[in-house]
């Protein structure tokens, strides 16, 4: 999820640390206790998306009893002439204008204060007038009161002000179900600017910092409904300024396009703008609106500037607006190949993505994990970032660089991953203490929380670690050059650990700091973490910080310690292989060499993620005593698994280190084109002598390990585990294996299963369809042939554009055992498709496997579902931000659910909100109260529908720019 997923380790005294990590960015799902309804109390919500001859029903049930609804039948009926095409989530049938639903077992439960989806597809003729009466189970369900609508119509998106001007906002606000307006708020992301009770809404803002502003307006209706705007991003600059929109402009050979200037402030008298090239590709020129006049009376009115492409020729150049005591303003217009449409799609998202004022970005310029503050998924909240929202930005940059030619962002984005998610040598000052021999002491995983803490026990065997001499001879130094895999990136819970040394700095600590969350076995979901630093000097907490949570010990020491996500390491090589392709295929491979260079170092390291987690040997490992230490490479699995982690004391006069890989690989988490750059591409080969030897290997196991899960259908089961419950336990009779590793069709966390979403599928299956049109390996073919076909016929594709793909996978059965000389066909593991989607981050992962295997296969449904795929998220679901979808979060039920804490411990996290036996996910986040969005969670925990977001993740947008790019090169 993650986008970004969840992750851990066990956590540790002194040698080993809990590794943590987050659910795939869309994943998370309600869980309940099911209980026997008494009576039915409900609410249906219904939203079509209505082409003229047909339509789409989107329906939620909300149980709004205090029961448990188990099993469920929806009836209603249409006046008109609707007919069922087909439905999902749902068993769907028709009798005349009579429509019947009926559960489909696993959503057949409804919790109280949860809800379900289901839809369906029609068509029609003449009018489509929506149904008036809903019944559930018999009960006719009441109608469900719709939160205000509520738009920020003033300031525009992208606008600049002066420091000291006032800032306009105004919102519009509109009550549904005869409700009245009661007020409105405005917000400037968290913080409240003030509030309007009365038409027409408004607000002067002048006391705004200089810098980027996040604004929104919140509505409240008289039934205590509320609900927010889209966030609007504007600028504050420190003094008098020109404004130009957009900062980013494709036009395609021998045609024209245009952006525009205005003033950020009215001036005395009139005030002559200059626009001209002032570098770059001189085939761009102005050929209208050279110089502009602004007056005291239309400052503010934008004005155009046309600039014309050549007919031949490609490459940016940079367009300076300029005026007598105004700051400048620059814009990147790149001419385009005559038919790059898609590329100049991808400048204007980029566009969007890189807007300081749009909100991705800190004021660092580190990517958040969505613009919105108010998302819990993988990141408990939507301004930490991950690992991965580095890598994705490290990707979209390594495409900008390949349509403008510019690799100064790959490079710059780069050396902020090494400044704020590599942990530098004061963040592990005690790695020189590491005794390879004895890389960690053994703790067992438990399957619950509230099994934890776990006690440590140095009498089981644990092997040693052949790489840490190799990389330090290498290298000349014992630090682990990797990325932790979680930031807190304006210090919301106030640990302050702050990369480059501050050790719980605390809430007064500005900028980033690194955090970990998961940390206790399987079924501990994103619902049930305690929040941590990854520094821990007893601060916060309790007595002992937070170690005595997780390991049961006699003392504790001080300690810090990190956790790799190695998909986001992989993820950064890979775009690093492509930022080397493309700027060779330009003439610039030096420009990017030195930063390939530390990308090959990277994969060096991310070696340890091919180790069982204490270094004992892979194949048929039972018993924690009786499975044998490992020596040298026999504890290498060759395949990227969960994570792998490190740490020590704080002690650097008498200190204690530790490392560990992991014993769980899952499918989502292999990317053979990377295993492939490192072994093969002379610029990406790592330095240490076995590095390319261990990636050659790793490619051939990697691949391997796809073919044995492939399902009978096409679909990628979970993984393998070399560590049963992850505590060496005997895994059921008839377990299948894969060079001794037993199958795991969850791999690592179970709330929600790890392998149900069709992300996993479409991130993994992209890095093979890359390799495969990269190389031709006929390996990676075989599986992409099996794969596509299926995911093809899963997939939709409206006549108005829109689509829905697979979201929730449900598995059955099992592989063969894999005998590599005499593979298994698969034809008792089974994949079914329990619901869909129409996710954009997830379609843009898809159309790049369409895409990368429509290129070299030449498979013609593959390329034109790639681009219809594209189409249709551009041409429906794009707004100021960037391009994003309605999501109905029903799993945000469980923001109260109680958070396991033994009942000995008692502590506080960094603002005082205490931990004990009675703290529940809201209670250790008091600042979601402070959210502007806070009121929808409100609403929904007292029994109203479940809410309704709009999100727009950092992974997702680059996702999407990507595949717009890659189109543009492979098949445009």
């Amino acid at each position: 999820m993650d986008p970004g997923r969840k992750r851990r380790a066990v956590r540790r005294l002194w040698t080993a640390v809990a590794a943590a990590f987050a659910l795939p960015l869309s994943m998370l799902a309600a869980s309940s206790t099911p209980a026997q309804a008494a009576g039915v109390q409900c609410s249906v919500d219904y939203k079509t998306n209505d082409w003229g001859s047909g339509f789409t029903a989107d329906l939620t049930i909300t149980n709004r009893g205090t029961d448990t609804i188990n099993g469920w039948t929806l009836t209603y009926s249409y006046s008109g002439n609707q007919k069922l095409s087909n439905g999902w989530n749902g068993t769907w049938s028709q009798s005349g204008q009579s429509v019947t639903v009926k559960d489909v077992g696993y959503n057949g439960t409804i919790a109280a204060g949860a809800a379900v989806s289901t839809g369906a597809q029609f068509s029609y003729s003449g009018t489509n007038t929506a149904p008036t009466s809903f019944v559930i189970n018999g009960t006719t369900c009441a109608g469900a009161h719709q939160p205000p609508v509520t738009v920020l119509t003033s300031p525009k998106p992208g606008a600049v002000y002066s420091q000291g001007d006032a800032v306009p906002l105004a919102a519009t606000a509109a009550a549904a179900d005869n409700a009245t307006i009661s007020k409105v708020e405005f917000y400037d992301d968290t913080t409240l600017l003030g509030t309007d009770t009365s038409a027409p809404y408004s607000l002067s803002a002048s006391s705004l910092s200089v810098g980027s502003h996040s604004l929104v307006a919140k509505a409240y209706d008289s039934l205590g409904a509320s609900a927010v705007s889209t966030p609007v991003g504007i600028t504050v600059a420190s003094g008098p300024a020109l404004v130009a929109t957009p900062s980013q402009l494709g036009v395609q050979q021998g045609k024209s396009g245009t952006f525009t200037v205005k003033l950020s402030t009215q001036p005395s008298a009139d005030v002559t703008v200059s626009t001209a090239r002032t570098d770059g590709n001189s085939g761009l020129s102005v050929t209208n609106g050279s110089s502009l006049t602004f007056t005291p009376s239309n400052w503010n009115t934008a004005q155009t500037v046309t600039v014309t492409a050549g007919s031949s020729g490609t490459g940016a150049a940079t367009f300076t607006a300029s005026a007598t005591g105004y700051s400048k303003a620059t814009v990147t217009v790149t001419e385009l190949a005559a038919q790059k449409a898609y590329d100049a799609r991808f400048l204007d998202l980029y566009g969007k993505i890189t807007n300081p004022a749009n909100g991705y970005f800190s004021p660092e310029g580190i990517p958040y994990h969505s613009v919105e503050t108010l998302i819990v998924e993988a990141p408990d909240q939507g301004h930490e970032t991950t690992s991965e929202a580095y890598s994705y930005l490290l990707w979209l940059q390594a495409m900008y660089g390949k349509v403008t030619g510019d690799w100064s962002k790959f490079n710059g984005a780069w050396t902020l991953m090494e400044k704020y998610m590599i942990p530098t040598h004061a963040d592990q000052p005690t790695n020189s203490f590491y005794n390879p021999s004895k890389p960690a002491t053994y703790a067992p995983e438990a399957d619950t929380p509230n099994e934890y803490p776990t006690k440590l026990d140095q009498s089981v065997p644990v092997g040693s670690d052949p790489l840490a001499g190799e990389l330090k001879s290498t290298y000349n130094t014992d630090d682990v050059y990797g990325m932790h895999w979680l930031e807190d990136v304006d210090n919301t819970y106030g640990y302050g650990d702050t990369p480059g040394g501050t050790c719980e700095g605390g809430p007064t600590a500005k900028g980033p700091s690194y955090i970990n969350t998961f940390q206790r076995g399987p079924q501990e979901s994103v619902w049930e973490t305690v929040p941590q630093p990854t520094c821990d000097a007893f601060k916060y907490g309790g007595t002992n910080g937070y170690l005595d949570l997780f390991t049961g010990d006699s003392s504790y020491a001080k300690q810090w310690k990190y956790t790799d996500a190695p998909d986001a390491d992989a993820r950064a090589v890979q775009a690093a292989y492509w930022a080397d392709v493309w700027a060779k295929q330009q003439g610039k491979g030096s420009d990017v060499s030195a930063t390939v260079g530390k990308a090959a170092k990277m994969g060096d390291y991310l070696r340890y993620a091919m180790y069982d987690k204490y270094f004992k040997k892979i194949g048929n490992c039972v018993g924690p005593s009786t499975c044998p230490a490992g020596t040298g490479k026999d504890a290498s699995h060759y395949l990227l698994s969960w994570y792998y982690a490190w740490g020590g004391s704080n002690d650097t006069s008498g200190g204690w280190a530790w490392r560990i890989g992991s014993s769980y690989s899952h499918s989502g988490y292999q990317n053979p084109l990377a295993a492939y750059a490192l072994s093969s591409d002379a610029d990406l080969k790592p330095k240490s002598a076995t590095a390319a030897g261990d990636w050659s290997k790793s490619l051939s196991r990697q691949l391997e390990f796809y073919q044995w899960l492939q399902s009978s259908e096409g679909a990628i089961a979970g993984g393998a585990t070399n560590s049963w419950a992850g505590r060496y336990a005997t895994p059921p009779a008839g377990t299948s294996t894969f060079y001794g590793m037993y199958y795991d069709e969850q791999p690592v966390y179970h709330d929600p299963p790890s392998n149900q979403w069709f992300g996993f599928q479409a991130w993994s299956m992209e890095r093979v369809a890359e390799l495969y049109q990269q190389t031709g390996n006929a390996q990676a073919k075989a599986v992409l042939d099996k794969w596509v076909k299926w995911a093809l016929s899963k997939t939709t594709i409206n006549p108005d554009g829109t689509y829905q793909i697979p979201s929730t996978l449900h598995w059955s059965g099992q592989p063969d055992t894999w005998n590599a000389s005499n593979p298994g066909t698969n034809s008792g593991l089974h994949v079914t498709v329990a619901d869909y989607t129409n996710d954009v981050g997830v379609a843009a992962a898809y159309a790049k496997v369409l895409t990368y295997y429509g290129a070299k296969s030449g498979d013609a449904t593959a390329r034109s579902t790639a681009k219809a795929l594209l189409d249709g998220m551009w041409n429906n679901y794009q707004d100021s931000l960037g391009i994003a979808v309605p999501e109905t979060r029903s799993d945000y039920s469980r923001f109260n659910d109680n958070v396991y804490v033994p009942s000995g411990f008692s502590g506080t996290m960094p603002n005082g909100d205490a931990i004990n036996s009675s703290s529940t996910f809201a209670s250790l986040r008091s600042f979601y109260k402070n959210d502007p969005a806070w009121s929808k969670i409100e609403a929904y925990l007292k029994g109203g529908a479940a809410p309704v977001f709009t999100y727009h993740r950092f992974w997702a947008q680059a996702d999407i720019a990507l595949a717009m790019g890659s189109y543009a090169e492979l098949l445009e």
